[in-house]
């Protein structure tokens, strides 16, 4: 759920690979590193939602993941209507919209979202949101009142609400919400950072030993890329984020730096949401930057989000980048 969608689908189509550095946007209250977009026009709306070729035929060789009982081949793992499962027991049973979606038109919510919730940072981490607010996510995008501010960002989701029943969205939101957040970033604060690079929305390291000045931004990649290319529901994220922006982060989240309102307020004292209200802890920073940004934008304007407009108005990227290397710190 962006804050951010329930489903969000992964586009499997060649995507070139861009080496990304610390340049300033030409929006400069844009906080592009949140966004693992190539560059060239939006692209098609069904298109993304359906998927597509480009990889070629897959490697038939079984793949194996340490301490997981099974083994899945590439095409299995690719499979958005079937995803891989490779820890059945950390999860309850998925219902069947999560496990398999609708065909043609809405891929299983565990694809994208892992059958643990946890998602990856080109989509959204909706483990234990409370189940009202997945709920509501999912009719907004459905209604059309949720959207991105970024054109080339796949709005999978739009496609993917028209496609399923409201007993579907309260079954997915039923299963999501009953597993708690559990560690999943790892926060570290430096002046430069590896290269990084984008495939598959999403940003990696560049193993070759380069670096660049992180700059004002967040960059959030994995942990371990071999495992992220099987899905592993096991490995999570590391988030580079500037020097000091942790304690600069604090104190804009604690008490609003006279520039915002306090988050604690909303989404409680400990940020681990309050009532409808979704919790903060430990989730992806790159999905929490396109949220404000949405918000900011008022391209995102569902039900709730008008208690957001205020909060967001006079956020600067540098605001925004300290408080998410702050909410991405703190434990669940």
């Amino acid at each position: 759920m962006n804050l951010r969608p329930l489903v969000p689908v992964f586009v499997f189509v060649a995507i070139p690979l861009v080496t990304i550095g610390a340049q300033q946007p030409a929006d400069t209250n844009k906080p592009v590193w949140a966004y693992a977009v190539a560059p060239g026009p939006p692209p098609s709306t069904t298109a993304a939602a359906r998927g597509g070729g480009g990889r070629g035929t897959p490697d038939p060789t079984p793949r194996t993941l340490p301490g997981s009982r099974s083994s899945f081949t590439l095409a299995e793992i690719r499979n958005s209507f079937a995803p891989a499962d490779w820890f059945p027991e950390d999860h309850p049973v998925m219902p069947e919209v999560v496990a398999h979606g609708r065909q043609p038109d809405a891929r299983a919510c565990a694809f994208c979202h892992m059958p643990n919730g946890k998602g990856r940072p080109e989509n959204a981490p909706v483990a234990g949101l409370p189940k009202d607010y997945i709920v509501q996510q999912l009719e907004d995008f459905k209604s059309g009142a949720r959207k991105t501010a970024e054109p080339r960002k796949p709005n999978d989701m739009l496609q993917i609400s028209q496609h399923i029943t409201d007993d579907d969205m309260k079954e997915a939101a039923a299963y999501f919400s009953s597993m708690p957040w559990t560690q999943w970033i790892r926060v570290v604060e430096v002046d430069v950072v590896p290269k990084t690079r984008i495939a598959g929305q999403m940003f990696h390291l560049v193993d070759d030993g380069t670096t660049e000045p992180i700059g004002n931004r967040i960059v959030e990649a994995p942990e371990n890329e071999a495992e992220e290319q099987l899905r592993a529901p096991r490995t999570g994220f590391v988030a580079y984020v500037p020097v000091g922006s942790i304690k600069r982060g604090e104190a804009l989240v604690t008490t609003g730096g006279s520039k915002t309102l306090p988050c604690t307020i909303c989404h409680g004292p400990d940020l681990r949401g309050l009532g409808p209200v979704p919790g903060l802890v430990n989730r992806s920073p790159s999905y929490l930057g396109r949220q404000l940004y949405d918000f900011q934008q008022g391209t995102r304007a569902g039900m709730w989000s008008v208690l957001m407009k205020r909060v967001v108005a006079n956020l600067t990227v540098e605001d925004m980048v300290s408080i998410l290397a702050y909410t991405a710190s703190r434990k669940p």
